[in-house]
């Protein structure tokens, strides 16, 4: 029997609720991260980010005497984990200054397809013909959001779903990560792996922008919700498979597309929400079967 049947329904509840957190944190983050792309690129941004969550997990952990739970093991893991994230976070940063939110989530949300199909190889889970029927569903969600012929595909299009490859490579390592360590280690690395690339990249030319004043609280604000977000998913994760959590996360698009229009005066673009319910869809086609076994078991 697969680890998705196994997974009690309290279970699935438990981690929908953390889901719920995850889902308001990644929005503030995509509202600061815009604010302060105008003064540092992507690379400083994750840098700094970094480096202020350092301090912010390590606070944590010793304020609930969790430091112990730190530990080296598994670090090729971890690195894996973070190449991937830290690609697929960049990408996102750079998308959100390049085109609409909603459309940067609707792409963003293809992750969980990725997630369907890699799952066998990174996590043994059963690949079925459910899940191959969704990700075609999902990828004519795509070229709805997208659409080729119609709209000028450019850089934030492409950037966004990449974006989507790197996060959902990073699901699958953080599932298997949270079958043996802490959640409270995962974060430490994470925030130690993230500062370590982004001062790599940063500094690759030589130089690395200096905050601003202004910029502080809001690098401060992206970095306490980047890791309320990760301890949020990554809960999750350690409650439910991958294939059934990331499918959850769908409702960031609504949540975000209303951001956008009421703050940006960004346009409710019919395309991107038709092209974002495809792609629900097909999460839904592909979460459905695991919610119904578990249910009846």
């Amino acid at each position: 029997m697969s680890m998705s049947v196994d997974t009690p329904s309290s279970e699935i509840r438990r981690a929908a609720m953390w889901m719920a957190g995850a889902i308001f944190s990644f929005s503030t983050m995509a509202i600061a991260g815009r604010v302060v792309s105008f003064e540092l690129d992507t690379f400083e941004l994750m840098l700094y980010r970094s480096l202020i969550g350092i301090v912010v997990v390590l606070t944590a952990a010793r304020l609930t005497g969790e430091t112990a739970a730190i530990r080296t093991r598994r670090m090729g893991l971890h690195l894996v984990r973070n190449v991937f994230h830290f690609t697929g976070q960049n990408l996102w940063f750079f998308a959100i200054t390049a085109i609409p939110l909603a459309q940067v989530f609707a792409l963003e949300f293809t992750s969980p397809v990725w997630v369907a199909l890699a799952a066998p190889l990174v996590l043994g889970e059963r690949l079925t013909r459910t899940r191959l029927i969704a990700a075609i569903v999902g990828f004519a969600g795509i070229l709805i959001v997208a659409r080729p012929g119609a709209a000028a595909i450019g850089p934030g299009q492409i950037a966004a779903a990449l974006a989507a490859l790197g996060f959902a490579g990073s699901a699958l390592f953080t599932r298997r990560l949270t079958r043996t360590e802490n959640v409270v280690s995962i974060l430490f690395w994470l925030t130690m792996m993230q500062a370590v690339l982004g001062l790599a990249c940063a500094g690759y030319d030589g130089e690395i922008a200096w905050p601003s004043a202004a910029s502080w609280p809001w690098l401060a604000l992206i970095a306490c919700a980047g890791l309320s977000a990760h301890f949020c998913l990554t809960t999750a994760l350690s409650l439910a498979p991958a294939s059934v959590v990331m499918p959850m996360d769908f409702l960031r698009l609504p949540v975000i597309a209303l951001v956008g229009w009421t703050i940006y005066a960004e346009p409710l673009d019919p395309w991107i929400l038709a092209g974002g319910a495809v792609i629900l869809g097909a999460n839904w086609l592909n979460v459905r079967p695991r919610t119904q076994g578990v249910t009846n078991t």
